[in-house]
Parts: C-alpha cells; sequence; structure tokens
C-alpha cells in the first residue's frame, strides 16, 4: 500500500498515525521534504528552524492550540520537547501522519539533548539515556508506529483494518447530551466537566451556554482558549480571571452562571474565590495531558466543594476511539493516572529508588510519576524527563507489596564556591538550578548560604485513600535519618496554612517569605529549611532572626499567623548595613532589602522621596515615576539606589567607602 492510500484510509477510519524517521541528520531532512512533496496537506514544521512555509519554535505550539492541520513534522534531531510532541498530536486532523526526526537509535542515547538545560538544571546540555530507552521500547511495542532508519528502509506494515468513522457533526453527542441534560436541571452548585484533549468540554460549555434562558459570565486562563467555546455559544460576555475577582471584591453584580474553560490553569486560591461569589458554576478542565492537570485537580481543588458534581467525557470527537498516535503519547508519556482512583491496602515498607529501576523494573518509576502527576497539578512531562536523565536526584517510596502509597522526589542543592555565592548575594551572578540554596543567598541575609550542601524537596504525595496517616512525614524522617554530607533538606511551597502546618509537624523552619504570588497557586511563596548540621542551624537561626525583625514591614503577609516571634526593631544592626550596602552598589532587590531601608528612614530626615513614596506611602511604581517624571521601572531603581547610598553615608561616611568597596569586588569573581 502506498502513503497516499494509506493517508486516506486512515481519514475513513478516523485516526492518525505516528512515522518516525531515525536516521543522519540530512537523510532525515531529505525524507521528511520528500514526504511533504509527495502528501497533501498543511505540513507544519516544528523545530528551530527550516525554510518550510507553515512553522513555528516547540514552545510557541501553545499559540497554535485550537488549529488543526494535515500532517506534520516535529524535528527531535538535537533536542526533544515532549510536551511540544503530546501539543502537536492534539491539533492533527484524521488521516494525517505525526512525522518524528530523531537521530539514529543506536546513537540516540549518547547524544546531548539541548532540550535538556530547561528541565536538568545543568549550564550544558546533556545525554538522556533512560528516556530514550523508555520511549524507543514504546516504540518496540506499538505495532501501529512507523519506523524509517537505516536498519529499516521505508516499511509499510499491514495494518488491520478498522472500522469507518463518522465525524461529529456539531449536535451534541450522546455524553455531551446527557451533562446538557443535567446541567439545565441543575440545583443552585459547582459541576466540574474533566477529560482528555479532544472530547468536546468547551463545545459542551457554549451549547449550555446557548439553552440558558439567563446571564452567564465566562473565564478562562486566556481570551484565546475559548474560542470552540464561543463558536457553540454566539456572543460569550468574557471576564479574565484577575478583574473578575476585583468585581466579586467590589460586590458588583454577577450574572446567575460561572463556566470556568480550562479550571485547572487558573490558580486555585482565585478559582475557589470565584467559585463561590457565583449560584450555578461549570468547570471544565483537560486530564491526562500535557498541561500536567492530571486527576490532582479533583483531588487538590475540588474537594473543597462537598456537593460538587463530577462528571467525565471519554468518546473522542476530532479522532476516533483507539486512535494510535493518541494511545502511543499516552504511554510514552504515562499520561493514564487511573492509579489514584485505585484504594491500596496492606503494611507499608519504605524504599529507595535508584535511577537504574527505569530500565531494571520500569513499571515502579512509572507508578511514582502517575502518583506525584495526580498529587500536584502542574507535574508535566518535563517532570518525566527530569526525573529519568537529571543528575543529583534521590527519591524514597513507600510502599505495599502491590500498591505505591507515598513518593519523595529530592534534589542537590548548594555546593557553590563562598565567591559564587557572595556574588549571588550580590545580584551579579544567577548559576543555573540551585532554587532554594540560591534564593537564599540572593534574597536572605547570608551570603555564604549557597555554599551549604542541601536536598531540596521537589515533590512529595501521598495517595488519597491513605492521607492523614502519617505517611508523609515518616517519609521526610527516613530521608532525615538516611542522608549524609548535607547540612539541610530545604522546601519551597505556595504558602498556606494547612502547608505550613504539614512542613512544620516535619521539623522545617521558615526562613524566607516571598513577595509575588506564585503564577501556578495563587499563594505566596514561602521556603523552609530542616537543619541537619550545626552550619544549617546556624543558617536557620540566622534567617529566622532577620523575619522577626523584618515581618512588620513585609505588607504580604500581615494578615498569616506565622510561628516568628516579631522584633521591630528601629536601629541599623551590621546584618543592616551589608544589606543597605548591597543594595545601594550591588544589585540585590528592593524587596529583600526592605527592612533595612525602613529602618534606615527611620534614621535619617533626607526627603528620599523615592524610597518613602514605596515603602511608606506604599503608592504604586507607575504612580511614583509619574510624580517624579522617572522613565520607568529601571530608572526608579537606579534612583532608590542612589537615595539609599546618599542616606546612610550621611551616617557614617568611612564605613560606607568600605562597604562600597568590599561589595563591588564580589562582581570579579
Amino acid at each position: 500500500m502506498s502513503l497516499a492510500a494509506l493517508c486516506a484510509r486512515m481519514a475513513d477510519e478516523g485516526i492518525r498515525r505516528l512515522l518516525v524517521i531515525a536516521d543522519d541528520d540530512e537523510a532525515s531532512a531529505r525524507q521528511a521534504n520528500d514526504l511533504r512533496s509527495s502528501l497533501p496537506g498543511d505540513w507544519l514544521w516544528v523545530g528551530e528552524s527550516t525554510d518550510w512555509p507553515l512553522h513555528c519554535a516547540p514552545r510557541a505550539l501553545t499559540t497554535l492550540l485550537g488549529r488543526e492541520f494535515t500532517h506534520a513534522v516535529l524535528d527531535a534531531r538535537y533536542g526533544f520537547d515532549v510536551a511540544a510532541l503530546a501539543a502537536l498530536s492534539g491539533t492533527l486532523k484524521p488521516g494525517s501522519f505525526l512525522v518524528l526526526l530523531t537521530p539514529p537509535l543506536t546513537e540516540w542515547a549518547q547524544r546531548p539533548d539541548k532540550d535538556s538545560c530547561r528541565w536538568s538544571d545543568t549550564a550544558e546540555p546533556i545525554a538522556t539515556p533512560r528516556f530514550v530507552e523508555h520511549f524507543c521500547r514504546a516504540l518496540r511495542q506499538d505495532e501501529n508506529v512507523i519506523l524509517w532508519s537505516r536498519a529499516y528502509q521505508f516499511p509499510l506494515p499491514a495494518f488491520t483494518a478498522r472500522p469507518a468513522w463518522h465525524a461529529a457533526t456539531g449536535a451534541p453527542e450522546r455524553e455531551q447530551a446527557e451533562v446538557l441534560a443535567e446541567l439545565a436541571d441543575m440545583p443552585p452548585g459547582v459541576m466540574v466537566v474533566t477529560a482528555p484533549r479532544g472530547r468536546g468540554k468547551s463545545a459542551l460549555a457554549g451549547m449550555h451556554i446557548a439553552r440558558l434562558a439567563t446571564t452567564a459570565t465566562v473565564t478562562a486562563p486566556g481570551r484565546a482558549a475559548t474560542d470552540v467555546l464561543a463558536h457553540y455559544a454566539g456572543e460569550i460576555n468574557f471576564v479574565a480571571p484577575d478583574a473578575l475577582r476585583v468585581r466579586v471584591a467590589q460586590g458588583e453584580p454577577l450574572s446567575d452562571w460561572l463556566i470556568v474553560d480550562e479550571a485547572a490553569a487558573i490558580p486555585g486560591p482565585l478559582l475557589a474565590t470565584l467559585v463561590s461569589a457565583f449560584r450555578y458554576v461549570l468547570l471544565t478542565t483537560t486530564v491526562q495531558g500535557y498541561e500536567g492537570t492530571g486527576q490532582g485537580f479533583l483531588l487538590k481543588f475540588c474537594a473543597g466543594f462537598p456537593h460538587l458534581i463530577h462528571r467525565q467525557l471519554h468518546t473522542p470527537l476530532r479522532w476516533a476511539e483507539g486512535c494510535p498516535l493518541e494511545a502511543f503519547i499516552s504511554t510514552v508519556l504515562l499520561f493514564d493516572d487511573a492509579s489514584a482512583l485505585v484504594q491500596p491496602a496492606g503494611e507499608a515498607t519504605i524504599l529507595p529508588l535508584q535511577a537504574s529501576a527505569w530500565s531494571t523494573q520500569p513499571a515502579l518509576p512509572a507508578a511514582l510519576y502517575r502518583l506525584l502527576a495526580s498529587a500536584h497539578y502542574r507535574t508535566s512531562p518535563l517532570d518525566l524527563r527530569r526525573m529519568m536523565d537529571a543528575p543529583g536526584q534521590y527519591f524514597w517510596l513507600t510502599k505495599t507489596p502491590d500498591a505505591l502509597l507515598a513518593a519523595l522526589w529530592l534534589v542537590e542543592e548548594g555546593g557553590l564556591s563562598a565567591g559564587l555565592s557572595q556574588a549571588v548575594w550580590a545580584g551579579f551572578r544567577r548559576p543555573r538550578g540551585n532554587l532554594v540554596a540560591q534564593s537564599l543567598a540572593a534574597h536572605g541575609g547570608s551570603p555564604l548560604a549557597a555554599t551549604l550542601r542541601a536536598l531540596r524537596v521537589s515533590r512529595i504525595a501521598v495517595h488519597p485513600s491513605r492521607q492523614r496517616e502519617g505517611l508523609g512525614q515518616a517519609l521526610i524522617a527516613h530521608a532525615r535519618n538516611n542522608i549524609a554530607g548535607c547540612d539541610y533538606l530545604s522546601v519551597s511551597f505556595g504558602y498556606t496554612a494547612d502547608l505550613w502546618r504539614f512542613w512544620q509537624r516535619c521539623g522545617f523552619h521558615l526562613v524566607r517569605l516571598g513577595s509575588h504570588r506564585e503564577a501556578s497557586s495563587g499563594c505566596y511563596t514561602a521556603m523552609a529549611i530542616l537543619p541537619l548540621t550545626a552550619a544549617g542551624q546556624a543558617l536557620a537561626d540566622n534567617e529566622q532572626r532577620r523575619l522577626a525583625r523584618d515581618l512588620p514591614w513585609l505588607d504580604a503577609w500581615r494578615e498569616e499567623t506565622l510561628p516568628l516571634t516579631l522584633n521591630p526593631e528601629t536601629t541599623l544592626n551590621d546584618d543592616d548595613w551589608q544589606e543597605l550596602a548591597g543594595f545601594a552598589f550591588a544589585h540585590r532587590p528592593l524587596s529583600s532589602a526592605a527592612g533595612a531601608l525602613q529602618r534606615l528612614l527611620m534614621q535619617v530626615d533626607l526627603p528620599l522621596s523615592a524610597l518613602r513614596m514605596q515603602l511608606t506611602g506604599k503608592r504604586s511604581e507607575a504612580d511614583i515615576c509619574s510624580a517624579l517624571a522617572l522613565s520607568g521601572r529601571k530608572a526608579l531603581l537606579a534612583t532608590q539606589r542612589q537615595e539609599a547610598a546618599l542616606a546612610f553615608s550621611s551616617l557614617d561616611p568611612e564605613r560606607i567607602v568600605l562597604l562600597k568597596e568590599q561589595v563591588r569586588q564580589l562582581q570579579f569573581f
């Protein structure tokens, strides 16, 4: 059978297929060009460079979601963006090939992958042998994949015929009709509709709006995400989530219904605020996809609504059920997280998981990833790549003989040289990785903080049916007692009272409070450490003293009850002088120096307009720039640094000369 005939049959059957070209660079490019010449279609090229008319970079692919193409190429010869693979598969029409270009399979595992710099915390690309082995194993086990390589020249398997497929007509399909009927009679409350991509969730929401005799407000992560919904609803009243929060807070009249498309992509606290303000709510969101939502959305967010109705759409509408391309993507990226719905029982044992398990017993680390995906609805294929091949990682599992109950994922941090750590403190250097270790140096009060060695909790998860049994605390305690050469454990998290109580019970101490909300959680960032050595304890003590002095001036945290004794000193100590020098003469951020600057303002009578307007007057940056005729944020910050230097040089000119020279020397590291 020719390729053209196979494409025609695939279109009749409503399916798409993966075609892998694993060859030398020139041969792969030539074969891809030959395919474009011989098969009619759009032929979207996803890669860094090409002369094809229709092309985009892998990370720009999300801008094309909602569009459909016939045939596409993903160039993975130099770097493999697996999220782009999943997203691209969702844009292809029946009868299409997703053509994947890879290195020759015998060489692939040894080749550095340029995409690895995004997730490995390494300065240079690294080889990814475990992922390559995993991917090739999936290729070998899937009889519906077409593989062209040096060893297999252009074979076309004799695929089993499938039933004829009939595309959706635009009228409600059976599952959609059942949900629409339920929505029509729903009492005040919340319904969540979840499904993998392509099942008609957005269409269903639009159909529901079109049938309403009352008003509805639509929101989503972005206006473009509502295009399908609007197609079925007609005219919609779209309000961005943040703007809708303002309306809710101001008590403005609201419509009867709130419709939220791709709800899991909106920070949980913001979504909860919006949902609570409406009588009727319909949430739709994708599960088992490259966005990384998973069952975690249901387990984390929806658990707060006791009478919530959950409905699922299973039948694909844009392609046939059992589409080979969708099946392969789900298998290779471990999208099936149904394990979250199983009820494991039995006595638990804690044991480490070695990286070699991906080769020797792949089902176990795969179960670990699925558990993490079910517990954290921001776990994505990028995390899968990181788990498989990034250096400096440690995993512990809690399991019964038959099931995985809990998992802990730790990542090495710190160990920087004294010079580099001080340069990070001054804001002159930002080496890759070391999230908490660098933050403690860059925003905390310890220039040598990043010299200590640490393990950061990247993820911790407990099966939903076995939570509140102390399994998470037991994992932390086990790690604490079974690691060596480490000064502290650390964690960075979106602060909520419940989360902090968990980390506090595990023995952690708050050491940093962020000044901005996380985009993913809608919460302010907090960092905590669990000291394991005298050096780790000294770091914790120093940072907690600093927080106690600065907390009165941390506006975002005034409403929180924190386990810190306030120490609102108004005099400047040695640490403040060092902090002020870092702000005035280096690149320390204003948010890190806020406490020291507030104390400085109390010591001098100088105008210091730019500083006083922001720190004392709480005026916006735009307002200050307008009042002082400054061109923007950079000009404002430069003015504030100059004012700080002027202010505390008036207190001790000789000391400032010495500190200025010490700080400026750090940039030459």
